[in-house]
Parts: C-alpha cells; sequence; structure tokens
C-alpha cells in the first residue's frame, strides 16, 4: 500500500459465477495460465495479478476456484488474506459453493469485503433485485452484511470503476500488520532455469530478503533466499502482505512441495496433535462425533486427522467446544492459527477455529475439565472462549 505494507485480496463465489473475467477486467491480466483451464473454461489453480487501486496503489489479487471439486485450492489461496471479492452472478444468484466459500471465508477470520453482481449484462432489473435480495439474505450475520453490492459487467465494463472504488475504501481500512518473524505457506513450486527451485505464496508476519537463511517446514531442509519477486518484479526485500516468488539455493525441486511453510528458523513449531477450539458451523451437514476422522485445512496443507472431542461425545451444528486433533502427519503451526475441517466421506466444509496448544499430551474423552496451557499467542487477540477444555 502506499502507506508502506502490501494487501492481498481474494476472490470467492461458486464456479463460472464470473471471477476470472472480473479480475481480468480489472487487472488486464488472464489469471487462467494453464492449457486445460482455458480449454475448460474453468480455473483450477490459483492464479495471481496485481490491481492498481487510487489512495491504495497496488495490491495483489489471488483468484481461486470455484468448483467443489478444488475447494482444497481454493482454501490455500484465501488462507491469508486483507479483503474478499465475493462473486454472484447476477443472472442466477447465490449456488452451493457460493454458500461454502462465505462459510470458509467467515471461519478464517475474513472482516472485510465487497460484493459483484457480476454478469450484469445477462439480468434484467426484476432478475438483479431478486439475486440481490437473495444475496443480502445469504450474508446476513456474516463479515459481509452491509459491505458494498454492486452490479458489474466484464464484458461492457459497466461499474467497474465504482468497483474499484469500493476495493480501495476497503482496503484503505485494512491495518498495518504486526510485526514478526516472515512465513509464507506454499503454493507453487516450480523450476527456473539457470536459477532452480523457485516456490510462491502470500508472505505474513514480518519481510524477507535477500540473504536470508529460512527453514522448510515441517522437515529439517534450510535453504538461503537467493531471490526475490513480486508479480515479476525483482526485490531486495519484500513486505508482509505481499505475493512472493522466492528462488531457494540449496534445496532441490524434489525437497520442497506444495503445503510446506517457509519461515524463519525456530518459529514454528512440528507437532503431530494439537488442542483446538472447534466450532461446527450452523449450516454443517453433519455433527462431528468423538474419534471421527475429518480433512484438515491449514495455510496450503491439507491432512487428515482425528478428532478426539473433550469432555463430550458430539458436536452439533452451532456448536463450539475443545478438541484434540491428533494428525496423520506432522504439521507446522503457532498457536493462534487458524484452521478448516471437512467431512471425511462425503466431502462437505463442517467447521473450523483456532490452534490453541501445539505440543499437549495425549487426552481421552473423559479428561477432566480444565483450561489448555496454550492460548492465542503473544500480540493476537483473544476471542470467547468455548466451555473449559479437560485438563491433561
Amino acid at each position: 500500500m502506499e502507506g508502506g505494507y502490501a494487501v492481498i485480496v481474494c476472490t470467492a463465489g461458486h464456479v463460472d459465477h464470473g471471477k476470472t473475467a472480473l479480475v481480468k477486467a480489472l487487472t488486464g491480466v488472464d489469471t487462467d495460465r494453464l492449457a486445460e483451464e482455458r480449454r475448460r473454461g474453468l480455473t483450477i489453480e490459483l492464479g495471481f495479478a496485481p490491481l492498481e487501486l487510487p489512495g491504495v496503489g497496488r495490491a495483489s489479487v489471488v483468484d481461486v476456484p470455484g468448483h467443489g471439486q478444488f475447494i482444497p485450492t481454493m482454501l490455500s489461496g484465501c488462507s491469508n488474506m486483507d479483503g474478499v471479492l465475493f462473486t454472484v452472478a447476477a443472472d442466477e444468484g447465490p449456488m452451493p459453493q457460493t454458500a461454502e466459500h462465505l462459510d470458509i471465508l467467515s471461519l478464517l477470520g475474513a472482516e472485510r469485503g465487497v460484493v459483484a453482481l457480476t454478469r450484469a449484462d445477462l439480468a434484467d432489473q426484476a432478475r438483479l433485485a431478486e439475486t440481490r435480495s437473495r444475496t443480502e439474505a445469504l450474508v446476513k450475520g456474516t463479515f459481509l452484511e452491509g459491505a458494498p453490492m454492486l452490479p458489474v459487467s466484464a464484458v461492457t465494463g459497466a461499474g467497474l470503476d465504482g468497483l474499484r472504488a469500493a476495493l480501495a475504501h476497503m482496503l484503505a481500512q485494512v491495518p498495518p500488520p504486526p510485526a514478526g518473524a516472515p512465513r509464507l505457506h506454499i503454493d507453487r513450486v516450480f523450476p527456473v532455469a539457470g536459477s532452480g527451485t523457485v516456490v510462491t505464496g502470500t508472505l505474513t508476519g514480518g519481510p524477507l530478503r535477500r540473504g536470508d537463511a529460512v527453514r522448510l517446514y515441517p522437515s529439517e531442509r534450510t535453504a538461503r533466499v537467493r531471490g526475490l519477486q513480486c508479480h515479476g518484479v525483482p526485490a531486495e526485500e519484500l513486505p508482509a502482505g505481499t505475493r512472493a516468488a522466492v528462488n531457494l539455493a540449496g534445496v532441490r525441486l524434489r525437497e520442497v512441495c506444495r503445503g510446506d511453510t517457509l519461515a524463519a528458523p525456530g518459529s514454528l513449531v512440528v507437532t503431530d496433535r494439537a488442542d483446538v477450539s472447534l466450532r461446527v458451523l450452523p449450516s454443517a451437514p453433519f455433527s462431528i462425533r468423538s474419534d471421527s476422522q475429518l480433512h484438515f485445512h491449514h495455510g496450503a496443507r491439507s491432512l487428515t486427522c482425528r478428532c478426539v472431542l473433550l469432555g463430550r461425545d458430539v458436536l452439533r451444528p452451532g456448536e463450539t467446544g475443545w478438541a484434540q486433533l491428533r494428525f496423520a502427519q506432522p504439521l507446522a503451526a503457532a498457536p493462534g492459527d487458524k484452521f478448516v475441517v471437512r467431512f471425511f466421506s462425503p466431502l462437505a466444509t463442517i467447521g473450523g477455529g483456532m490452534l490453541v496448544d501445539l505440543t499437549p499430551p495425549k487426552k481421552g474423552r473423559m479428561s477432566r475439565a480444565g483450561r489448555p496451557a496454550g492460548g492465542p499467542g503473544p500480540g493476537r487477540p483473544r476471542r470467547r472462549s468455548p466451555p473449559p477444555l479437560p485438563a491433561r
């Protein structure tokens, strides 16, 4: 931003509701870079584009897939956003992934957004009014209640100036990020001839500089930052909030993968279990029963876990409680991190919460009542607590 820090906007919305076309109309960049995406007219991987806004400067846009099959990819793109460009097709109205994306964004702690009623050139006034009414009902009680809701067309350009102004106003409200150690959830890995391994992601926590020593979590591999870019522009240093491409020295392509985390050595905890505050969405199609197997999403990483509820047998839709999650593979995280869980089969987003204690002993369902040793973490706001956590 012009104030000296960077901001990220992620798109969200149902498949074929015009996210990618809208990003291209706003930025001039077609974020569907894969041949298969262009052939199918369907976003499969994350796309990225710079967006110049008055009073804000350059923001980064992360374009996410809308198809239900690619929810894990959507989650990796929305894990560190400052604002949301939420799309609903004016000629169709809210659809299943519209609601699921809204639930995910709420679980991840989204605080601000703008709603674009896309494809407005295909909707008459009656249909547009109906879509607006249905969308207002959908977002009621969420972070998008009261947000600007603007009809736009990527084809005719109608409404785009108003949308840019609304996005600029939204991003001007973003506070500076808290100071800390750099962390980057890796969402792409690829080789560059003559340079070696490059990873990309959204940089959070603190600045990253050329020459910095870093660790690839959850492994113990270390590397050095050989080079940095943001949207193709080389840099000696990138601030938190930047979409970053990091050229790494000392690590081979096969030694790093999507879902790993690049961070300062010693800044994260690697664990196979965590005590968490867990909330089941009011709209969840299933309850969570103790000892359930779940899909766990954190940053760009997807794992399976076993959920041991503490002091109870079941968490029903709309309820919050304590649980211990036991992961099938190591997790690198920090106290206070957000996560999302999905039902194992059939796949459905059912809840999420916050990591509290990353080094707990194993607990059983009937552990005595108490409070976790962990907490939100230094410098993080405390939230209303669920029922007391059973003691160790």
